[in-house]
């Protein structure tokens, strides 16, 4: 017999592979008021405990929609049965349509119309779902007063008369469509003749995952020392699991540790019909081919988290269906979101996905084109990483909050000023972090989520973490903090020099790096007496030791400030030296913040005109740190030309960046010069570390002139990370924790390296802070109250 697995038997271990669940009972309970008035959308669809692949796709998507939004509308399901298909669902589940009885239809339309809560319907379609009931749902559209968004998982190309008609009808009585795939939308443009106006390319969704060591799943499974292929789905003919059992000789030739998993059970349809006909001839195959030490069915429905567990130690994903019309396949969609190279045949959407050397195609069924490849790929190390990488820059945009947001801007374009969307505030995370720091520091890139260790580290980096945890303990008073806050202190104090200046590039093994001698370091300096001056404004609740270090590296630091002419360098001194001055007041700090703002001063007069309320003669990057600086230079001196200034300048570069509902700071693929402020902004380029310091300055603001304003405009940059940007994609990563290194203009930049991540989180913990301060003053805003209820329900916690 060959070897198996079944669901009791194997030893799975839970090991947190997602943090993409926010909800808290303190934050995410609505009364009942608030309930009623959210416009409801109802989810027509399979869903569990039924086991088939629609359904698994409805759940995850309902719960990444919930997941990614708050107060902005009610998705309930009513879930497809059949009279040989029941099963008992949880209270998520409103309705029941059974398709083999018309009077379920003509019923469900009646409560639908007549039930004022439901705004609008999806339904999702698979032809095999309607199976000989077109017509019942076609009269039940045409009954529906609501909208309707029906989602098409197959789009038959070459399709008979019968079946073209039926699609063509429901594309009329649809109010919008959703196709995963750009072929499947030309085929329904072209074929079928659907207004194009109402097709919404939203791909199949996936999972984040945190990319564990493959080795380490390997040995946790007991396959330590196989080189591992895997499929997986709910098993049918369709499959053509025996395309891979036939290569498998001669791939054996070449890796005699080779291991081919087949992960699912039959799928409850063909079980009804046939039994386990299919299993039992695959397995005759194994038989016949001697493949019993190098074949293993992995016989269940996993859980989740097993299932990628089981992914991410696969070294080749193979999808061998032989259906040439099977337009979209969850499969190696989950497979490539765990770094999996990819085989596949030539469904659709491996057409797509797969290509420029995201994957490799065979033909149907050629299992002598499967052999070559799964061997080329085996024996080359190389080429497997690459296609991973590329893989998963194609297929992280897919990721299910993407999904989500997507379907929330169709769901809010269908239901006009019903649906305002608001976004849900991320739990903190401090995983990457803590992943980027070594006992010396803080690492300054990452390939993907991968610490990189050969790109060394950076003062900067270093400087910005020590601020973030410094916000996070004061915030949080975790204890674990302090050692990072160390690390990052130690790190700062190692770059002084002799002269008291401080270089910024150090390698991986500690040695400074020629780049210290080619580079300005002016900046540098500046954020590294910004982080000591935030450090000892903390005093009271740091340890003596941390404090007394920083304040003997800052008054060694401070000999220099005076020499420094960077604008931003300037300005990351002033705020330095206010955060030392706010707890105990310097005549000598003073003096140096008003020679450095007074010189700000200058080069406003110099450069500012009646359209142009600026210190330079264009807008480039960490704009924000210059109106902030030198309303700390008021709030230190009590100057108020510094607060005029700051005000007016701020007010300028905000109308610059925000409109109503966005925010689109400078891009780094065209500064904003003068001359030239009135033309088109180049798309693209925009870096999280200018998002954070917007919202660090828009907090300042808002406290300093109690401006409401100010804080709806945090909100409004705060959701930017969260995904509302051009690509109506997310930047920060709840998974990992980390957050990606740039917007572009057609796709976003995943790595996840120390400056998005810490500048991530320095927002993130803004917005707490000014929650608990909001919430102290109204205690009714709800935005506050969300997350200030989430601190205080992580307090509880621990």
């Amino acid at each position: 017999m060959k070897n198996s697995i079944n669901s009791r038997s194997t030893n799975i271990h839970h090991i947190g592979l997602f943090n993409t669940d926010f909800r808290t009972s303190a934050t995410n309970h609505l009364t009942s008021k608030t309930a009623e008035i959210l416009p409801e959308i109802l989810f027509i669809t399979t869903f569990p405990p039924r086991e088939c692949g629609i359904a698994t796709y409805s759940q995850d998507l309902i719960k990444s929609i919930n997941n990614k939004f708050k107060n902005t509308f009610n998705i309930k399901i009513c879930a497809l049965e059949t009279d040989t298909e029941k099963h008992q669902y949880d209270e998520s589940v409103k309705y029941i349509l059974n398709t083999d009885q018309p009077n379920s239809f003509s019923n469900l339309s009646e409560k639908i119309n007549a039930n004022n809560s439901i705004q609008m319907v999806l339904v999702q379609h698979e032809f095999g779902l309607f199976r000989n009931n077109e017509a019942h749902l076609i009269e039940f559209l045409h009954k529906i007063t609501k909208p309707v968004t029906i989602v098409f998982h197959t789009v038959l190309p070459n399709a008979n008369e019968a079946h073209k008609e039926n699609v063509q009808i429901i594309g009329q009585l649809a109010h919008s469509i959703i196709v995963m795939t750009h072929s499947a939308a030309l085929i329904l443009k072209k074929d079928y003749g659907v207004d194009p106006e109402k097709i919404s390319v939203i791909p199949h969704g996936t999972h984040l995952v945190p990319h564990s060591d493959k080795d380490f799943l390997k040995e946790k499974y007991n396959l330590s020392g196989r080189k591992v292929l895997s499929t997986f789905g709910l098993l049918s003919s369709g499959k053509s699991i025996e395309t891979t059992l036939d290569a498998m000789p001669s791939i054996i030739e070449k890796n005699k540790d080779v291991l081919f998993l087949i992960i699912g059970k039959t799928h409850p349809s063909v079980v009804k019909q046939e039994g386990e006909k299919y299993r039992a001839m695959l397995d005759e195959k194994i038989q016949s081919l001697k493949l019993q030490n190098h074949v293993l069915f992995v016989n269940a429905f996993l859980p989740l988290h097993q299932l990628l567990d089981f992914l991410q130690l696969t070294d080749i994903y193979l999808f061998t269906s032989k259906d040439p019309n099977q337009a979209v396949s969850g499969t190696f969609s989950y497979a490539m979101s765990c770094g999996c190279p990819i085989i596949s045949t030539p469904i659709p959407h491996a057409n797509e996905v797969l290509s420029e050397g995201a994957g490799i195609i065979i033909d149907f069924g050629n299992s002598v084109q499967l052999a070559k490849e799964v061997n080329r790929l085996l024996l080359d190390n190389k080429l497997r990483k690459n296609i991973s990488a590329n893989g998963l820059h194609k297929i992280v945009p897919t990721a299910w909050e993407n999904s989500a947001i997507a379907h929330a801007f169709l769901f809010e374009k269908m239901g006009g000023e019903n649906i305002k969307l608001e976004y849900k505030i991320p739990e903190i995370n401090l995983d990457h972090i803590k992943k980027l720091t070594t006992d010396y520091g803080m690492i300054q890139f990452s390939i993907i989520n991968q610490p990189d260790l050969e790109s060394g580290y950076t003062i900067d980096d270093n400087a910005r973490a020590m601020v973030a945890m410094c916000k996070h303990f004061e915030l949080t008073k975790d204890k674990a903090d302090l050692e990072y806050v160390k690390i990052y202190l130690n790190f700062i104090t190692s770059c002084l020099q002799d002269d008291g200046s401080f270089l910024n590039y150090v390698d991986e093994d500690g040695d400074f790096t020629d780049q210290n001698y080619e580079t300005n370091l002016e900046d540098s300096n500046g954020r590294a007496i910004w982080a000591l001056g935030y450090l000892i404004s903390l005093e009271s609740i740091l340890p003596v030791a941390l404090v007394q270090k920083a304040k003997k590296t800052l008054e060694r630091a401070s000999a220099n400030v005076l020499k420094m002419h960077s604008t931003r360098a300037m300005a990351f001194v002033i705020k330095g030296l206010y955060y030392v001055n706010s707890k105990e007041k310097s005549l000598k700090n003073t003096v140096i913040i008003k020679e450095l703002a007074d010189r700000m001063i200058q080069m406003y007069k110099h450069e500012s005109k009646p359209n142009w309320n600026w210190f330079e003669s264009y807008l480039t990057y960490g704009n924000s740190i210059l109106p902030e600086a030198m309303l700390c230079a008021y709030l230190s001196t009590g100057d108020t030309n510094y607060k005029a200034v700051a005000k007016t300048s701020f007010d300028f570069l905000l109308s610059k960046i925000f409109n109503d509902k966005s925010i689109k700071v400078i891009s780094n693929k065209g500064w904003m010069m003068e001359d030239n402020s009135t033309k088109i902004r180049a798309i693209g380029g925009e870096q999280p570390i200018d998002i954070a310091y917007t919202i660090l300055a828009l907090n300042k603001f808002s406290k300093a002139f109690n401006d409401p304003e100010y804080t709806q405009k945090m909100k409004i940059a705060f959701s930017w990370f969260l995904g509302n940007n051009h690509l109506h994609q997310i930047i920060y990563n709840p998974c990992t924790g980390g957050c990606y290194d740039g917007l572009e203009d057609t796709y976003i930049n995943l790595n996840q390296g120390a400056e998005s991540t810490v500048s991530y989180l320095m927002a993130r913990l803004c917005i707490e802070k000014n929650a608990k301060r909001s919430l102290k003053l109204n205690p009714q805003n709800g935005f506050q109250k969300e997350v200030y209820a989430k601190l205080n329900h992580k307090k509880t916690l621990a």
